[in-house]
């Protein structure tokens, strides 16, 4: 179960023009109004690189960095063309070969309010940055891209889980050794990408920030706090680990674990779906405190209560193909049980009244039935299971 078989699959980065990056074209007249704004903020980027760029440059990773963006440098691209990444850079990036190759990656839709300070923070700790701008429709391209973030642009929206695939396609195919995600939307602090990665140095494989091992929980929402607190129960039942902090997004991974998880779905269910894979790849995993900003405006696109009850039903969902015994054989038992109750009273009605009663009768057989076929489908997709279990084993 611990070994992996890695497939590289060939990402390319996108970059584009003013127009395209922020998605279909609007008129001259509804630009106008923001067409200052930007240039504006992407003068004080440019001028910020520059001046950073000056500062470093007699470093090997800066004059490494500037190879890479003059390879990249084209005088015209069509509406949102495909780029190939060197596949060398961590050859290129770090002075010392030994030394290992980190990555912060983040996914960003419509992020420009605050994905500049994420990035220029997360970078003092890292080699490169990733940004994976699943389809926005602002400057968030444009900022990451001048801030000299590797960026990854997807041709349509993906959501949270088609952006973690990216992102682990990606890390593998510029052979990270380790990689951290966090959110783009300012809630993550970047100053807690060491303590992150500590105990990766220590032998672990993956390293969760929880928000609930911090001395101070008062930020988040009571609400929040019952929510995370069903989701974290369905995923120990799923995965059988006991995880204080099932839904944070802020954690970093090891080169085995980079290698070994493979995202498959598309919704916001996709970071407990990594979690369920831990044992399945004998993954050591550990927690260590985080901070969470809740004080921020619009950094969630979607609706708690509709993120929290699509999670759960996609965490149901795989607890009934990896645990079929726990998911369809117990309700099944319950249910026949509550099938033979209602038959034994239905009998003792007959024998003391001469009448068959029709609505424990009927209760009874449906539910024997019902019962039986669960237990049934339980039997069968569990067999099915360690057939599958044995041959990734062999």
């Amino acid at each position: 179960m611990g070994d992996c078989n890695t497939h590289t699959n060939q990402y390319s980065e996108s970059y584009t023009d003013q127009d395209s990056l922020n998605g279909p074209k609007k008129s001259r007249e509804h630009e106008s109004g923001n067409e200052d704004v930007n240039i504006s903020i992407l003068s004080l980027i440019n001028n910020y690189t520059a001046f950073s760029e000056t500062i470093k440059g007699n470093s090997a990773t800066t004059r490494a960095h500037n190879a890479i963006s003059m390879n990249n440098t084209h005088p015209s691209y069509p509406k949102d063309p495909i780029i190939s990444i060197p596949n060398n850079i961590p050859e290129l990036l770090n002075k010392n070969p030994s030394k290992q190759f980190t990555i912060a990656a983040m996914p960003a839709y419509n992020e420009e309010k605050y994905i500049a300070k994420t990035i220029i923070n997360a970078r003092k700790y890292v080699d490169k940055v990733l940004v994976v701008d699943d389809y926005s429709s602002d400057s968030t391209n444009e900022i990451a891209t001048a801030l000299g973030a590797i960026v990854v642009r997807h041709p349509e929206n993906r959501g949270y889980g088609g952006a973690l695939q990216t992102i682990f396609n990606k890390a593998r195919e510029v052979h990270a050794d380790k990689l951290v995600i966090l959110d783009s939307d300012g809630q993550h602090d970047p100053q807690f990408i060491p303590e992150l990665l500590k105990p990766l140095d220590a032998g672990y494989d993956l390293v969760i920030g929880s928000r609930f091992l911090s001395t101070d929980e008062k930020g988040i929402p009571s609400y929040r706090i019952v929510g995370m607190k069903v989701l974290d129960t369905a995923t120990k039942f799923a995965g059988e680990i006991n995880i204080s902090d099932s839904q944070s997004g802020f954690r970093a991974y090891g080169k085995k674990a980079i290698e070994c998880i493979k995202v498959s779905g598309n919704g916001m269910s996709a970071g407990s779906e990594i979690l369920l894979q831990i044992k399945d790849h004998d993954l050591r995993f550990t927690e260590v405190p985080i901070k969470v900003r809740y004080d921020l405006e619009d950094t969630s696109s979607q609706n708690p209560v509709i993120h929290g009850v699509s999670v759960l039903n996609a965490i149901v969902g795989m607890l009934g193909y990896r645990r079929p015994l726990l998911s369809f054989g117990i309700p099944g038992i319950c249910i026949t049980a509550i099938g033979i109750i209602a038959g034994s009273w239905a009998f003792s009605a007959y024998y003391t009244n001469h009448m068959l009663p029709f609505g424990p009768t009927f209760l009874s057989g449906i539910a024997i039935m019902a019962g039986l076929l669960l237990i049934t489908t339980a039997l069968i997709l569990n067999s099915l299971v360690q057939i599958v279990k044995m041959e990734r084993g062999s």
